[in-house]
């Protein structure tokens, strides 16, 4: 229970009747809103106005006079809590309804009309802290910096610094951790604030059994092995986090929801009750995206969420690419995947995908065909890990003929994943890394193909509507030659994925015809790209973007005579949407040989 003490002070209670019980009938009125906090500064003044119920009431159209005179009276206590949060504890606030403090006037004598408001503010002095003491509290505790003798003692530090106390002994297992006094005294001869606020830790707790509610076509069994919860072991509200991410990383609950129960089971442990909601079992997807030279990209997936049971996800995918594109014709691919969490451990998901591909280059055919096991392990939010073994079988038809290249392989990848946001990042890092090594059969040589892909942001400006965005992407195959390299595993560039402006996978590298004089292109066993974009956020929904890329690719080791590069500069725009930007760009070569013209690019999401 907190109580509050406060020196030489008045206080308003606000408070409104049920519309039923106003007398009186409604009426349209409303003709003036005055709103003045006079010698304010102008960032108080504007949170102010920002926390004002009746300003916001008039920028709604809202005139109806017992809804005014509601709004009146609960002005006072809308505009003291935004003082109080900037450390204003001798404010004077003035209602004034056609005249009359609002606070006067009793709910049963609300007027039938009202045409004008008046609103005044006297916040008087900012506070300071005299006083800023928590206790006790648990080792590897940080306070707010701003709770300190002499800062602003705004309430809001106040609330924070309390959470910080109390969060640092439930992260030392004390579970039931509570503030069991505080006293906040102001001084308002000295405009001074003294806050002395007792915790108390309570005992040290243990995770107590596990209750599910909601779970209707999952297997309770699964469900627990799911969740993972550690029973008997020192509570942790980290532990309960992941708790609830292993659980909505399935996709098979729409809500999870974790409570500690109230009281504590002797001798030390403190039950948990996880409430489910399922989503439905099945959700199908559907997707686009339009180039003008790459042609069309459609894509859509079947997905089952919970197919025994137990969360195991099966998906049925289907791809069509380069519909109408200038060079080489449509490429298909279709694959179909099951997944099951919690194997092994309750962060490890076991997987097997067959997937089937048909491949219509300028320069090349193929069907490609490849069966794969893997096992995913999600290590924390930002950071997981994955491997497998795959099988990888390739009929490739070019000017040398037909060629069938067969592989085993065993991909390892790592992503580390810090951005704010998947689909329209602002800030922070992303880094995806891949080894694949890989035995060859026939005429496909044994090597190890690898790659890496970073992404960086850094929004700008006290709004942050300017952001820097940054990609470096590389790739390369070691050991295998370039003519006994699976056609799939070498590298080509240009296009949305690599360099916009230049025509897909534009760059190659061109091979001798075996007895004949001309060539023709295959990929590279070497990549190096490079993308930047300048974002501005010119309205809340509508961006604009201007970015340049490149690429390079070399026939064997990165930067050597038998290599090429290119690039596209271009400007595009963005418009905001729940599931991430609409994106139009427009791009043109800026270097290299392999294009010329304005190439477009519609999808959704950002480029990287």
């Amino acid at each position: 229970m907190y109580s509050v003490q406060i020196k030489k002070t008045s206080r308003i209670v606000a408070g409104a009747l049920a519309l039923s019980l106003m007398a009186g009938s409604a009426g349209q009125a409303l003709d003036r809103l005055e709103f003045s906090v006079p010698g304010a500064p102008k960032a108080l003044e504007k949170e102010l106005r920002a926390a004002s119920i009746l300003l916001a009431a008039e920028k709604s159209g809202n005139t109806d006079a017992q809804d005014v005179f509601t709004d009146a009276r609960a002005e006072y206590a809308s505009l003291l809590n935004a003082l109080y949060a900037r450390g204003y504890y001798s404010a004077v606030i003035h209602v004034y309804v056609d005249g009359v403090e609002a606070a006067s006037i009793a709910p049963l004598d609300a007027p039938g009309s009202i045409s004008a408001i008046k609103v005044v503010v006297e916040p008087g002095p900012e506070f300071a802290f005299s006083q800023a003491r928590i206790a006790p509290l648990a080792r590897r505790t940080e306070l707010p910096e701003g709770f300190a003798v002499g800062k602003t003692a705004e309430s809001g530090v106040i609330l924070e610094a309390v959470t910080a106390g109390v969060n640092g002994w439930r992260a030392q297992s004390h579970a039931k951790a509570e503030v069991s006094s505080q006293k906040l005294t102001a001084d308002h001869k000295t405009a001074k604030l003294a806050a002395d606020v007792e915790l108390n830790p309570g005992p040290k707790l243990r995770f107590g059994p596990l209750t599910v509610n909601g779970a209707e076509r999952m297997r309770l069994r699964r469900v627990r092995a799911i969740a993972g919860l550690p029973e008997g072991e020192a509570f942790s509200p980290a532990e309960l986090e992941r708790v609830a991410s292993r659980l909505r990383r399935t996709g098979v609950f729409k809500s999870v929801t974790l409570t500690e129960d109230d009281f504590i089971t002797a001798p030390d442990l403190l039950g948990i009750t996880l409430t489910l909601v399922e989503e439905k079992k099945r959700r199908y997807t559907f997707g686009a995206e339009l180039s003008s030279n790459d042609g069309a990209t459609l894509n859509g997936a079947w997905l089952h969420r919970n197919l025994f049971g137990g969360g195991e996800r099966l998906k049925v995918s289907g791809d069509i690419t380069n519909i109408g594109a200038t060079d080489g014709g449509a490429d298909f691919a279709f694959g179909i995947s099951l997944e099951r969490p919690a194997t092994f451990t309750p962060d490890t998901t076991a997987g097997v995908e067959l997937a089937y591909g048909k491949l219509n280059e300028a320069d090349f055919d193929a069907d490609l065909f490849s069966a794969t096991l893997s096992l995913s392990h999600v290590v924390s939010e930002q950071l997981s890990g994955k491997a497998g073994l795959s099988y990888d079988h390739a009929i490739i038809t070019d000017p040398s003929g037909e060629s069938t290249y067969k592989a085993l392989s065993l991909p390892v990848s790592v992503i580390w994943d810090r951005r704010d946001n998947k689909t329209d990042a602002t800030r922070n890092i992303y880094a995806a890394a891949e080894v694949k090594p890989f035995l060859g059969f026939g005429i496909t040589d044994s090597g190890v193909r690898a790659t890496l892909d970073l992404r960086g942001y850094k929004s700008l400006g006290e709004a942050k509507r300017l952001v820097l965005a940054g990609r470096v992407q590389a790739g390369a195959v070691f050991g295998a030659s370039l003519l006994g390299t699976p056609r799939d595993y070498l590298f080509y560039s240009g296009g949305g994925g690599t360099v916009r402006g230049q025509p897909y996978q534009s760059l190659g590298v061109n091979v001798l015809r075996d007895g004949l004089g001309d060539t023709y292109q295959t990929g590279g066993k070497t990549f190096m790209g490079a993308s930047f974009e300048a974002r501005m956020k010119v309205t809340e929904s509508i961006g604009v973007v201007g970015f340049v890329d490149m690429g390079r690719i070399d026939a064997n080791e990165f930067f050597s005579d038998l290599g090429d590069w290119h690039a596209g500069a271009g400007i595009g725009v963005r418009y905001a949407t729940p599931v991430g930007p609409i994106r139009l760009d427009l791009a043109g070569p800026v270097g290299g040989n392999t294009g010329d013209g304005i190439q477009v690019y519609v999808g959704l999401g950002q480029a990287f």
